[in-house]
Parts: structure tokens; sequence; C-alpha cells
């Protein structure tokens, strides 16, 4: 008998999906016994926020390797079970919504004909789903799988891209169906905007003073033409250029003559950023503080130019002189080929931008640095230059919290080089690297994965690694390892003024501390501890030579 999990399968497997990342229960197993019998790997996850999170990782690398390249489907495939399982995974469905991580979760759910019982494990799994998607459905009827499979994955991968949710009911699983999967069809881009909003914001850019640019990771997804559309756009019009706040992917090469730095998460220093007469936001979703900011971080009076693939974020935090909707490479082409600038405009913008690099030097050269002169352990800064030199063209997973900024403003990231967590909940890295390194591992020219995460944020999903081990991923994750949630201390600074010796800070140190190798290598990975700078390099690259997971926990001064 061909029945509706028989269908789901076939059209997985016709839409190009290798892998399957769950946690199962008794509804799922009627897809379980027709994964059996298919190409599909599944990837057993401890816990539903870990599959879900491998899916994100998987999904946002993948669509890196789909550029280009239509066979390589960017999709994370998550299978869940029932309503406590599907919220289990709430954490990282966040995750990825706001990563725009193109994931298609399912959950098993009961049969129709059984939910008046009210039995175990029930729920609205449509209601729970719906806040973090960009669509939420359940599948009542086996003759409506076939669209519906088809629409989730469109939808999916339709820009602005991000996770869908399908219960999948016992009954409609197990039901015989003679239906076949319904073929894909091609998947529109965002497109190129309207030529009308394109002059409008040549002509003001044209007529700028110090035009400045803040790329947001919007950019990079729509491809590495996208990002140099906007090397080209910056030239032309000689902008400056910073990432959006909270930045997680790499909208433009951080080794170009104009970028300047991230956008960081701080009032004045954000505001500082962005005080000129003309700003550019260009793939922007997240550009504003963690907490509120007394005052506005635009002076009101700037210029604004905004363009990107989503509606929602076009003019959402300032008003917007020009706004084009659009896919941003597309977008960013044309308006630089529509710039024209009098003789002389773009050296002196030029200038502008060095005097700003020159006045930012030192700032940023001291990010991470710390000021234990005479702590044994690794600063943060310390750490990304040793990493560094261990692996430099690494292809980093990073979830390090208070160690990020040091990865950012000491790495010369490339575009598709890096992927974060946008979110800002803690552990969605470890389950991303893994799903990175196995999407990593279906290339012929596979780079080196390395985890980059902070103790607290291991510490939410170190079960990961029995993933990682049971299914050979070829890994290796540095721990930022200072024993404490320094994020919160630092915090807590922020909001309530003094320093360190000020406060007694409840709940947010690892007295006493996890052993997290021992923890690594009970799930099935390799484990080394790193206690001073100069043990970093070889035991990086001793780890980077095996093929096996491989955890570091490196002890670094706040």
């Amino acid at each position: 008998m061909y029945t509706g999990s028989d269908l789901f399968v076939d059209a997985l497997e016709q839409y190009g999906v290798s892998h399957v990342f769950g946690n199962p229960g008794t509804t799922e197993l009627p897809v379980l016994k027709s994964l059996a019998t298919s190409e599909i790997e599944y990837i057993l996850g401890l816990h539903e926020d870990i599959a879900v999170g491998m899916a994100g990782g998987y999904a946002s690398t993948r669509r890196y390797h789909s550029h280009g390249n239509p066979d390589a489907l960017p999709v994370g495939v998550a299978n869940l079970h029932l309503a406590p399982g599907l919220a289990h995974g709430l954490g990282n469905l966040y995750a990825a919504k706001v990563a725009g991580a193109p994931v298609v979760v399912t959950a098993g759910n009961h049969s129709t004909d059984f939910r008046h019982e009210e039995p175990i494990l029930s729920g609205d799994l449509v209601g729970i789903a719906e806040e973090f998607t960009k669509w939420s459905a359940e599948v009542l009827d086996v003759a409506a799988l076939p669209a519906m499979v088809r629409r989730a994955f469109r939808t999916a991968l339709t820009p602005p891209t991000g996770p869908v949710f399908l219960g999948l009911p016992l009954d409609t699983m197990m039901a015989e169906t003679d239906a076949e999967p319904e073929r894909l069809g091609e998947i529109p881009t965002a497109g190129g905007g309207d030529p009308a909003g394109i002059e409008r914001a040549a002509e003001l850019l044209t007529e700028a003073d110090a035009p400045t640019m803040i790329v947001g990771d919007h950019v990079v997804r729509a491809g590495s033409e996208a990002v140099d559309a906007a090397v080209k756009l910056a030239e032309t019009a000689g902008l400056r250029v910073h990432g959006e706040i909270l930045s997680c992917e790499v909208n433009f090469p951080t080794t170009h003559d104009q970028w300047v730095s991230y956008v960081p998460p701080d009032e004045e220093l954000a505001a500082r950023s962005m005080d000129t007469d003309t700003l550019v936001f260009a793939g922007c979703s997240t550009n504003t503080t963690l907490t509120r900011h007394e005052k506005p971080l635009v002076d009101p009076e700037t210029t604004c130019i905004h363009l990107g693939p989503d509606a929602w974020e076009i003019g959402k935090h300032q008003p917007a002189d020009a706004a084009v909707l659009g896919d941003p490479g597309e977008v960013m082409t044309a308006l630089a080929e529509r710039i024209d600038l009098e003789e002389g405009v773009r050296e002196d913008r030029l200038e502008r931008v060095w005097e700003t690099k020159a006045a930012l030097a030192d700032t940023l050269d001291s990010i991470g640095r710390g000021s234990a002169d005479e702590d044994p352990r690794a600063s943060k800064a310390e750490l990304v230059d040793h990493l560094r030199e261990a692996a430099p063209d690494a292809y980093l997973v990073d979830e390090g919290v208070t160690s990020k900024y040091a990865l950012l403003t000491r790495w010369p990231l490339k575009s598709e080089g890096m992927i974060s967590n946008k979110g800002g909940g803690l552990g969605y890295g470890l389950p991303a690297a893994v799903g990175a390194a196995i999407a990593e591992g279906e290339r012929e020219d596979s780079r080196t994965v390395l985890g980059f995460v902070g103790d607290g944020s291991y510490l939410y999903y170190p079960h990961t690694l029995y993933s990682a081990a049971r299914h050979g991923v070829d890994l290796t994750v540095v721990i930022a390892d200072n024993r404490n949630y320094r994020i919160l201390k630092d915090n807590t600074i922020k909001l309530f003024g003094g320093t360190d010796t000020d406060h007694d800070y409840v709940g947010m140190d690892f007295e006493p501390p996890v052993d997290l190798v021992a923890n690594a290598k009970s799930h099935g990975a390799d484990a080394e501890l790193v206690e001073r700078p100069d043990e970093i390099v070889p035991t990086v690259e001793r780890a980077l030579g095996s093929e096996r997971p491989t955890v570091l926990d490196v002890l670094v001064h706040d």
C-alpha cells in the first residue's frame, strides 16, 4: 500500500532533500518507516531544538552552495513530535526565522478523529508554530498533501526566506493514496525593484555630502553577486560602509578600504556610526540596540534610502526618502549604474572615509583584549588571532556572544564565510555548526567548519555532539570559556552603572565549573582543555587533522 508518508518522503527526494533532522515519537513512525526505504539520511537529535538548529545551520550553509547551482536545494527539514516536541523546538525555530533560514519543520499529530478525547501530548500545533514561521498549516486530508508540501517548500525558499511548519496527522500519513508529488517549479527572486524608486535613490546619493551604507544580512542571502554589487555601489558612490547591528553573515568584505566596522549594539556608538547626512540601509533587519535607546539612533533630518527583499523591513525604523523593494544585488547594481558624480566629489567622500577609519582604529583594535595583563589565560583577541593562524580559511559558525566582536573586528571575513546566531537566544550555534558541517560534507571542495561558541552557549545543548559523533561529522568546536555569563554582567553594568566590583552577580558564574572536556567525550567527541595562549595553535591544528568531531575548551579571561 502506498501511503501519505510514502508520498511525503518521495516529495522530499524529488525536491533534492538528502537529510532529515529529527527527534521521533509514535506519530512520526509512518514517516520513519518510509524514510527507511529511501536514500534520505535521518540525523537523530537528542532534543527537538537540536534538530531544528541543525536544520537551520544546514539550510543557511546550503543556501551559499545553491547560488548558481539549482541542484543544491537550500532547505533544511526537521521532523518533531506533537505539541511538546514542537514547543521544545521553538527556541531555534525563532533563531531560524531571524536568520531567514529556509527550514521546513514538520510534526506528527494525533489522528483527526481522535482529538476530541484530548489525548496526551495534544495541542494546537499550527498556533504554536505560527508566530515564528512564514506559514503554518496542517495537512488534514491526504489528497491535499502534494500541494501543501510543494507550497511549504516554495514559501520557505521565496524571498524573504524563512521557516514554515506543516502538521502531519497520523491518519493522513497512513492513508492510502495514488497521488504523486507535485513539481516544485521555479522559485522567484525578489525582482529588480521599481525603476522610479531606484532613480530617486540615485538622485539622493548624488546630492549627498557624506553618504554611508549600512549592509544587512539580506545582502549575502541573495548571493555573493549581491555582495559584489554592494562593493560596486560603495566604490562608485564613495560610500563609507558598516554592517548592521547584529550582523550574522558577511555582506561586505571586511578587508575592503571603504569598510569601517560593524555597528555595535550600543546607543552612543551606534548613533555615532550613523551620524551623517545620507544613509543607505541595504538589506537590513536587526539594526537596533539590545535594550531601549534614549535618543534616536538616526537623526530625523538624515536622508534615508532603504532597499531590500522584505517589505516589512523597508522604512521600519526610519522614514524612507527612497524605498526600493527587490533583490539587493539587482537593486544595487542598477543603482550603481545611475550614479554620476561631479569631478572630485567621490575623492572628497573617500577622504572622509579614511578619516573615520583612522579615528576608530585604536578602538577597534582594543576589542577583546581585556585588562588582565597577568592572567595566564588567553584574551578573546588572542584566541581569535591564534584561530586565524591555525585555520585562516575555515567556515565559521558563531555563537561566541561576548567573544563575537573580537571575531568580527580581527578576522578578515569574506562573503559566505560565516553564519552566526542572529536571533540572540542561546543554543543555536552548536547545532547549527553540526548542520553546517553536514552541508559542507556534501561538497567536493568542502571547507573546514569551525564552531565558535561561548561556554554558556555550549552548555545549552552539549548533547548535540552525540549527533555529530553518531553520524561521523567532521567538525571542530572551539569554546571561549570564561566560566560565566559575561554578557549578563556587561549588561548589568550598562543598565545600572558602576564596574564589576559594584555588583553582586546572581546566577551568572559557573562555580564549580562544568568539566566540558569530560562532557564532550561522554557524547562521543574528542576533546582537549587549552589553558594557555601558546597551546591554541598546535591544539587547533591537531583537531583540524582529525575527521571526528573535536571540542577544544579554551580558557579565556574577561
